[in-house]
């Protein structure tokens, strides 16, 4: 089994209560073997990371990965024009390869940036659970499950043959949910039947919730409740996990429903900003004790799959909306970009804070740089100053995926050429 030591770096564990401080961090295989200050041991591989703050990896709470080939396609639309004249018509020429080339694009963006592991829902499942596995990143993988017509089951087979092929795989790195994809794409039997599949299979549900006022309006004309109560009645929230993505538009009466729920809420600030959809009550859920985590959503409307961006938009937001700058203060900002997001994707026992005996994904941020000095909080310069480029190294489950920021896993030269040609024919006409 080999032995990496992570010496000298500032270490933020992310334990709640914890302090940052200055030590190394030993790596036997997979796992954090020990955490500490000067550990004199040998080892196989000694990373010097004087000057870098090592930290938990990042997790996207909320992705569609091959979304990346939309990047920049149809922005400053209306989110039903954006959607309905540029993204579902350029989706729908999607191969299976342009899927498989589209998550690498986008995995090559969030290693770079520091994420480790990440919530994807989409078509084409297996390309990207094998853009995974060769990435050597963590997710959890989802097939998005539209109702509006009658496929003849297709959907829900191909939901339970990721499933079966994919739960666990790739060495433990992969996980699958099951994803109804919101209320207003799945009448009352189909969503009943794909909880009733989650249940069978004790899978997480991913499903995306009250992202714009248009859902809100279309789940009151078609049922006579929000989209959080429609959810509600059919038992959702006792019977499984849950990841619920966006949640901007909800009452106080539908974040009392969401109350002592499994898992929580996939925050995604930037995509929200973007597309005028709303500031989510992120302040509100967490003072009902509801996880929150961060997410990107797809590049086709966030453009970026930085997660410190996230962390910014998020923290800002809030004090904005609010009017107080005493909201979202950076550390409750940093907790739900790694731990938080790790328990809505059902890996908190594996991931989300650097302890002894959980999974070694990590990344060290190189903190020689003028906009991150000096160090007087490294919270405020995490949350406030960093961004993506100033990861210097990335690891997931005591891999290198990144060192010195050129990339180990992926032939980022390959993936840029598939992707300005794969990417051209997709949108040509459109």
């Amino acid at each position: 089994m080999k032995k990496t030591k992570i010496a000298g770096a500032r270490i933020m564990t992310m334990k709640e209560g914890e302090a940052p401080f200055v030590g190394d961090i030993v790596l036997e295989g997979s796992r954090i073997a020990r955490i500490g200050p000067q550990l004199g041991e040998e080892a196989d591989e000694v990373i010097h990371a004087e000057g870098m703050l090592a930290m938990p990896g990042l997790v996207n709470a909320h992705q569609h990965s091959p979304m990346s080939l939309l990047r920049g396609f149809s922005d400053d639309l209306k989110l039903m024009d954006w959607l309905n004249r540029k993204m579902l018509p350029a989706e729908a020429r999607m191969t299976p390869e342009d899927v498989y080339w589209g998550a690498k694009l986008a995995m090559s963006e969030m290693i770079r940036s520091g994420t480790t592991a990440f919530a994807d829902m989409y078509i084409h499942m297996n390309e990207i659970a094998l853009a995974v596995q060769e990435a050597g990143m963590r997710a959890s993988l989802t097939r998005g499950l539209v109702f509006l017509e009658n496929d003849g089951g297709r959907r829900m087979r191909e939901a339970l043959d990721l499933a079966e092929k994919w739960h666990g795989g790739a060495e433990g790195r992969i996980t699958v949910m099951i994803g109804p994809h919101a209320p207003y794409t799945c009448p009352p039997e189909p969503l009943r039947e794909a909880i009733g599949l989650a249940e069978r299979l004790k899978l997480p549900i991913h499903v995306h919730l009250a992202e714009t006022k248009e859902e809100v309006a279309v789940l009151r004309e078609k049922y006579g409740r929000t989209p959080t109560e429609y959810l509600h009645e059919t038992g959702l929230f006792e019977r499984v996990h849950v990841l619920l993505a966006h949640a901007v538009h909800l009452s106080e009466r539908d974040i009392g429903l969401l109350a002592g729920m499994r898992g929580g809420i996939a925050h995604n600030p930037v995509s929200n900003l973007k597309l005028g959809c709303g500031i989510a009550p992120v302040s509100s859920m967490t003072g009902q004790g509801l996880v929150v985590g961060l997410g990107t959503d797809g590049a086709g409307s966030a453009t970026t799959l930085d997660l410190f961006e996230e962390i910014k938009a998020a923290a800002w937001l809030q004090k904005l909306g609010r009017e107080d700058p005493t909201a979202l203060p950076a550390l409750e900002a940093l907790r739900m970009v790694t731990i938080g997001g790790a328990e809505l994707l059902g890996i908190a026992d594996k991931v989300g804070t650097l302890e002894p005996g959980k999974q070694a994904d990590l990344l060290l941020v190189d903190l020689n740089k003028p906009h991150l000095r000096p160090v007087h909080s490294l919270e405020s310069l995490l949350a406030y100053s960093a961004n993506g480029a100033d990861v210097d190294t990335t690891i997931v489950a005591g891999k290198v995926l990144m060192r010195n920021r050129r990339l180990l896993t992926l032939d980022e030269d390959e993936i840029l050429r598939q992707a300005s040609v794969r990417a051209a024919r997709l949108v040509a006409g459109l």
